[in-house]
C-alpha cells in the first residue's frame, strides 16, 4: 500500500491555516438561484456571466446534434474527429472575433498551454503580466523560451523589458484582457502601442471578457477599437459563452501551424458533437445580446457601488469580476461560510492563488440577477462582516 502520509500532513496544514476546501456539489444545473442539499441559495460565484447555460436556443442545438452524430466525435481532431460542426464552430467564431481564422480546444487551460508551447523556441522570449492566469504560467513554463515578468500592468517596466530584448528571434506580450482574481482591465492600448514601437507580438487572454467587453462581447481587442493590430487572441467558450472550450482566433497560418504542433490539441478527443453545437449556438445569440451585455454591466456598477457603500474594499474592480478583500486567509474562508449561512454562496480564494495578505471573497455578477437579488447578497455581506468583527 503506498504511504500518503506526506499528502495527509499537508492536508492537515492546509486545514489548519484555514485554507481547506471540499468540493461543493450542487443538486440543480448553473443559474443565479441554485439548490445546495435541498437548500436554495443564491449563487454569486459564477461564471455564467450571460445565463447562457440554460438558454433554450443552445439546449435544442446540443440535443438536435446528439440525434444528428451521437454523443462522441471518435477521435482527435487530425484522424476522425473533425466533424461537419466543429468546422462551422471555428469559422463561426473566425467572423465574430474578425480574424482569418480559429482553432477550437478542450479547454482555456489547454488553448494557453498549447499556444505558447508551440510558437516559443529558446531563440525567443516571452514577456508576460505578474498576474497572468496559471495556464498561461504553465504554458510558459513548457517552453524553453526566455522569460521576463513585469509588475502588473506597468508599462514602464514593459517598455524596458523590451528595450533588453531586442534581439530575440520573436518577442511576445502575453496578458490577460480582463484579470480573473481581481477584475480589472489590460491597458491594451499601451501595450500594443509598445509592440508595435519595438516590433513585439501581442497576444491577449480574454477568458473573462469573451461575452463581456467589446460589442456583443468580442472581447478587448474590440472594447478598445485594436482589431488587427493584436497578433493572437484567446477566448474560452466556458464562461460566458455558457458551454465548455477554449479557441485561439488569428492569422489563418498560425492555426495550420498549431494544427501540426499544439500537444493539447493533437493529442485530445475533439469536443462532443453536442458541445460544439451548444457553442456555435452561443456565439450567435451573442450577436444580439447587446442588451443582455448591457444588463450584466449595470448589475456590477450597482453591487460593486452597493459593497463600497458597506465599507468593504473591492480592490482594483472594473468589471463584473468584484473581489471583496479580506486578507488573512482563515477570515477570508470565515467569511466565506458566514454567507452561506445567509444563503449567499461567495467562494473564498486565498493563498496560492491570491498572495498570502490578499485572501478575498469573489463576487461574479451576472446579466440574470435581479437587484432584489444584489440586495439580498449586499445585506448578507453586512450581516456576515458584523459576525465576523471586521465592520460595526
Amino acid at each position: 500500500m503506498a504511504n500518503w502520509q506526506s499528502l495527509y500532513d499537508e492536508l492537515e496544514n492546509l486545514k489548519k491555516e484555514g485554507r481547506y476546501r471540499p468540493m461543493t456539489v450542487w443538486d440543480s444545473g448553473s443559474s443565479t438561484w441554485m439548490t445546495l442539499n435541498g437548500r436554495r441559495v443564491l449563487q454569486m460565484s459564477s461564471n455564467n456571466y450571460l445565463g447562457l447555460t440554460g438558454h433554450p436556443e443552445l439546449k435544442e442545438s446540443a440535443i438536435a446534434a446528439i440525434r444528428e452524430y451521437g454523443v462522441g466525435s471518435g477521435s482527435v481532431r487530425t484522424i476522425t474527429g473533425t466533424i461537419r460542426i466543429h468546422d462551422e464552430l471555428e469559422r463561426e467564431l473566425a467572423a465574430f472575433k474578425g480574424t482569418e481564422a480559429a482553432l477550437v480546444f478542450q479547454s482555456g487551460f489547454t488553448t494557453n498551454q498549447g499556444v505558447l508551447a508551440s510558437i516559443l523556441s529558446p531563440d525567443d522570449v516571452v514577456i508576460s503580466d505578474e498576474l497572468n492566469h496559471a495556464s498561461i504560467i504553465d504554458g510558459i513554463r513548457l517552453t524553453k523560451s526566455h522569460r521576463k515578468i513585469y509588475a502588473h500592468k506597468d508599462m514602464d517596466q514593459l517598455e524596458a523589458a523590451l528595450k533588453q530584448c531586442s534581439s530575440y528571434k520573436k518577442r511576445i506580450i502575453v496578458t490577460d484582457g480582463v484579470f480573473s482574481m481581481d477584475g480589472d482591465i489590460a491597458p491594451l492600448p499601451a501595450i500594443v502601442k509598445l509592440a508595435e514601437t519595438y516590433d513585439a507580438l501581442v497576444y491577449v487572454d480574454d477568458a473573462h471578457a469573451s461575452g463581456v467587453l467589446g460589442k456583443n462581447g468580442k472581447g478587448t481587442t474590440d472594447h478598445f477599437g485594436l482589431n488587427g493590430r493584436v497578433h493572437i487572441q484567446i477566448g474560452t467558450l466556458s464562461k460566458a459563452v455558457g458551454v465548455v472550450g477554449g479557441y485561439v482566433a488569428g492569422d489563418r497560418v498560425l492555426k495550420d501551424f498549431l494544427i501540426h504542433k499544439a500537444r493539447p490539441f493533437l493529442f485530445s478527443t475533439s469536443q462532443t458533437p453536442a458541445v460544439a453545437a451548444s457553442c456555435l449556438a452561443a456565439i450567435r445569440v451573442l450577436r444580439r445580446s447587446e442588451e443582455r451585455i448591457a444588463q450584466l454591466w449595470a448589475n456590477a456598477t450597482y453591487f460593486r457601488s452597493g459593497a463600497q457603500a458597506l465599507g468593504f474594499d473591492t480592490g482594483a474592480s472594473e468589471t463584473p469580476i468584484i473581489p471583496i478583500i479580506i486578507g488573512d486567509p482563515a477570515k477570508t474562508m470565515r467569511f466565506s461560510d458566514l454567507l452561506l449561512e445567509e444563503g449567499v454562496f461567495a467562494q473564498g480564494i486565498v493563498y496560492p492563488t491570491v498572495a498570502m495578505d490578499k485572501g478575498r471573497v469573489r463576487f461574479i455578477v451576472a446579466a440574470e440577477h435581479t437587484r432584489e437579488d444584489l440586495d439580498i447578497a449586499l445585506g448578507a455581506m453586512r450581516r456576515a462582516y458584523q459576525k465576523l468583527s471586521i465592520i460595526g
